[in-house]
């Protein structure tokens, strides 16, 4: 009798397996059992490092690193560009800003369609230790949130985006993440997302903004705002916007969430400023001193 049961239930589940590969969402559940179970959902697979409850490493909010001056004047200045695929088009205009100036180098460590949200997809907390292990920096420049607005796997909870548990989730994943550049003596920028076209993408991207700015004014880190630098006169979005020749200038991708050229331009320039700034590279070089005349014989 028992022996038929069990025959019956592999039969069953064998059926509804089948069923849910059949369709979109079901081979979607099958790939990731937890992306439909809901808000506060179980976590069918074990966790990761990467989804685990334990607190992450979070660095004293005055935490001190080595002033950019200083680090220029031992030797020469590593920044490096992290994020996703917004942080690609940042790196360029960044590179480009720099590129000209002694002693300091730019290089990229983002890597599209990833973000803080999906650590079961790629990892970034790993992925940037990682990174650090085989190329160091001094200058982390950070821009994350364009794939963000999705589900955080806590490990045990799944948290629906904009709910407090959401929120909590990625602060301590921000928090994690600037905690380990820190321990690396690396200096540490956050880059606020840009306006977006698409009114409830818009107002997503403003959430993750909130929270990102909220952990970087505890954390002691400077948040670089860009949403009011991507917007018209009347704060909403435009494609294209006036340069600093007062001329209109196509800022925005075609698909109203990434930038044209001159736009990254746009959201590198107050980035490079205040690196600039705050290594000393915006002063003025002090006058060499001229050699003594020789004595009349």
């Amino acid at each position: 009798m028992r022996a038929g049961i069990n025959a019956l239930t592999a039969i069953f589940v064998v059926g509804v397996l089948a069923g849910l590969a059949l369709t979109p969402d079901g081979r979607a559940w099958l790939r990731n059992p937890t992306v439909m179970l809901g808000d506060h959902a179980a976590a069918s697979a074990p966790p990761t490092r990467a989804t685990a409850a334990a607190a992450p490493v979070v660095a004293p909010a005055g935490a001190v690193v080595t002033p950019l001056s200083a680090r220029l004047a031992q030797g020469p200045l590593r920044i490096g560009v992290f994020g996703d695929s917004m942080a690609d088009g940042l790196y360029a205009g960044l590179y480009r800003d720099l590129q000209g100036t002694p002693n300091v180098s730019v290089n990229k460590f983002s890597q599209v369609s990833t973000g803080l949200s999906r650590y079961d997809y790629v990892d970034i907390h790993a992925r940037t230790q990682a990174q650090l292990d085989e190329q160091p920096v001094d200058v982390a420049v950070l821009l994350f949130g364009t794939n963000d607005a999705q589900g955080i796997d806590t490990g045990g909870a799944v948290h629906r985006f904009g709910t407090d548990g959401w929120k909590a989730a990625y602060a301590a994943r921000i928090d994690d993440l600037v905690a380990l550049l820190r321990s690396r003596d690396v200096a540490v920028y956050w880059v606020g997302l840009p306006r977006m076209k698409r009114e409830s993408f818009d107002a997503k991207m403003a959430l993750i903004n909130d929270v990102a700015e909220a952990r970087m004014r505890a954390l002691g880190v400077p948040y670089i705002e860009t949403t009011a630098l991507t917007s018209n006169d009347a704060g909403g979005y435009e494609a294209y916007l006036p340069n600093e020749a007062g001329r209109r200038v196509l800022m925005r991708a075609n698909d109203g969430i990434h930038m044209s050229m001159a736009g990254y331009l746009r959201l590198s320039a107050p980035v490079s400023a205040r690196l600039k700034r705050d290594a000393g590279l915006d002063r003025p070089a002090a006058p060499t001193a001229l050699p003594a005349a020789a004595p009349a014989a």
